[in-house]
């Protein structure tokens, strides 16, 4: 699957508390789950999807978001930091939108994140 381009990717810092213009995008029943900062924007783990805040210009007063609907998730796979050298850990999706590739730095608890995009996606097969 690796020779698979990701149309995008983003890397996650580190675990911040969920940003508060975010819950006024919750449909109802949806709940943040976990927020990650990125350089300048966000990334927040809902019960029903990611949505990454993406802050343009130099201001960065312009915001895009991206939302991505876990029922769009065809096939994930999660890779853990492997030690010294490999501080990363990753989560691949492969979506119906394309494959997208989210890195996340060190101490970020990416089985978290496997189990909340299993439960998420098998809970409606």
């Amino acid at each position: 699957m690796d020779s698979i381009p990701a149309i995008t990717s983003w890397t996650l810092q580190q675990e911040i508390p969920v940003p508060d213009d975010v819950t006024s995008l919750l449909v109802q029943g949806e709940q943040a789950v976990t927020a990650f900062k990125t350089f300048r924007d966000s990334a927040i783990f809902t019960t029903k999807r990611l949505i990454v805040r993406d802050a343009q210009g130099v201001t960065g007063k312009k915001v895009e978001i991206y939302s991505l609907s876990y029922s769009s998730i065809l096939m994930w796979s999660s890779e853990n930091a492997g030690g010294f050298l490999d501080m990363n850990s990753e989560l691949e999706l492969w979506t119906k939108a394309g494959h997208i590739k989210v890195l996340l730095k060190k101490g970020a608890d990416i089985r978290r994140l496997d189990s909340l995009i299993a439960w998420a996606v098998l809970q409606g097969s």
